[in-house]
Formats: C-alpha cells, sequence, structure tokens
C-alpha cells in the first residue's frame, strides 16, 4: 500500500494515540489532532523519535471554523484516511445531567465528525481514495445507564456512517464504525469511578460485575485489536467493506 497521510483526532492519547502508532509504523504519515496541542505535540515527537513520520494540529472539533480551515492547513498533506476518535464521557442520571454537558458530549462524538468528513470527503473524491473510521462503542449497539448522552452520540454515529456509505458509492470511498467493548485506557479509568459512584460499587465491581460480566470472554479489548481492525479497513481488501458496524465485544451482542 502507498503511504497515507492519516488523521486521528484525540489522538494523543488512549485509543486514538494507539491507532497511530501502529500506523505509523506501516509508514504512514500521522496527522495528530487533539485540543491539547502541547499532549498533540509530544504525541508526534514521540512517534518521530521512533523513527515515523507525524505531525501536530491543535483542533477544537467543536469548533466548525477551524475544521473548515484544516484542507488550507494541511495543503501540504491531504488527508486520506480521517479517524474519528475524539471523546469524552460524562455519568449521570438523566435527571441530574447538565444540559450544556449534553450538547457539548453531542458535538465532539457526533457533530465533529460529521462536519470533518465534510470537510475532507471532497479531496477523497477528487483522488478517488478515502477511508473514515468512526470509533464508536458497544454503545453504539446497546445501552447502559447513566450514559444517555454518550448512548446517544455512539448510536448516532452509526446511522451517519450509513448515510455517508450509500452517497459515496461513486468512488473508492469507505466509511466505518468501530465498535469496541470496554478498552483500558484513561476515559474508561475514569468511569470506573464514576460508575461506582453512580451504581453504589467497589471499583473492582464495576470491573467485574458490569464492564466485564456480558462478555462471554471476560477481557478488555486492547488497542492492538483495534488498530489492527483499522489496518485491515484502509486496506484495498476492504474496499467493499462500507457502512458496517465493526463490533469487537468478546460475545457480549451475542446473547
Amino acid at each position: 500500500m502507498n503511504t497515507l497521510n492519516i488523521f486521528v483526532t484525540g489522538g494523543a492519547s488512549g485509543i486514538g494515540l494507539g491507532i497511530a502508532g501502529a500506523l505509523a509504523a506501516d509508514g504512514h504519515h500521522m496527522i495528530i489532532a487533539d485540543i491539547d496541542v502541547d499532549a498533540a505535540t509530544k504525541a508526534a515527537d514521540h512517534l518521530q523519535s521512533q523513527g515515523f513520520s507525524a505531525q501536530a494540529v491543535q483542533l477544537n472539533v467543536c469548533d466548525a471554523l477551524q475544521i473548515s480551515r484544516l484542507n488550507e492547513t494541511l495543503s501540504a498533506t491531504p488527508v486520506d484516511v480521517l479517524v474519528n476518535n475524539a471523546g469524552i464521557q460524562h455519568v449521570s442520571r438523566l435527571e441530574d445531567f447538565p444540559a450544556a454537558k449534553w450538547q457539548q458530549l453531542i458535538d465532539i462524538m457526533l457533530v465533529g465528525p460529521a462536519l470533518l468528513t465534510q470537510a475532507f470527503l471532497p479531496g477523497m473524491r477528487e483522488r478517488n481514495f478515502g477511508r473514515i473510521i468512526n470509533v464508536g462503542s458497544i454503545h453504539s449497539v446497546i445501552a447502559s445507564p447513566y450514559k444517555s448522552a454518550y448512548v446517544a452520540a455512539k448510536h448516532g454515529l452509526l446511522g451517519f456512517a450509513k448515510t455517508v456509505a450509500l452517497e459515496t458509492g461513486d468512488c473508492d470511498v469507505t466509511i466505518n464504525t468501530l465498535c469496541p467493548a470496554y478498552v483500558k485506557t484513561p476515559l474508561v479509568e475514569k468511569q470506573i469511578a464514576d460508575q461506582a459512584r453512580e451504581n453504589n460499587l467497589s471499583e473492582e465491581d464495576v470491573v467485574n460485575r458490569i464492564m466485564l460480566e456480558p462478555m462471554p470472554k471476560k477481557a478488555f479489548i486492547t488497542v492492538e485489536e483495534l488498530a489492527a481492525t483499522a489496518r485491515f479497513l484502509i486496506s484495498d481488501n476492504a474496499r467493499n467493506i462500507t457502512g458496517q458496524t465493526m463490533i469487537l465485544d468478546g460475545g457480549w451482542t451475542a446473547r
């Protein structure tokens, strides 16, 4: 495969950084986009220190104007692959859920991916190649209490991907959504504490009784598994896989 320019949102940590590292090791150029420019720069520098190709971009995925300027900013490195990974979580009963926080989760995890896809899709069409990978969640297909905004946003990604897949059937552009069960990242580590508070459980009980109990495999999904799935989705062998929900859940949804 030719060297691709791969743009990863929320790329400075967690799943985003893991995917970036794996694809950089394959020889691709990584564009690490994050709202924390210092963290993005540190991540890009780390990849460069390993002999990989990377750059950092400061990006607030809720800022439509900033997104609209990305093609100009990245004129030397047109984006071939977009990984919509940026995300946050807030655990709360709906009655207590702050309205602004609800809106923020939708903006980051649903509106942002739509605006970024809108920005990069014309260039992908022009070059007749593009891969869009949304990082969804097991909560794209099931729900859990106290996560109404997150579940709504992640469910929305599936409908968005299916629609864009229909609109890009005339070119070599695909869009798919990775839907892992719990991955041990800083975001999930924080959730464990939040879930313990909301459910009046110990953190150990949250892991065993809430996170791993529904999974026959009883194991967290690894970042390496997600990176390998992304690697396949950007390959020519996946050119006819589009609009799909790629579930990595240890058997959770087989029940």
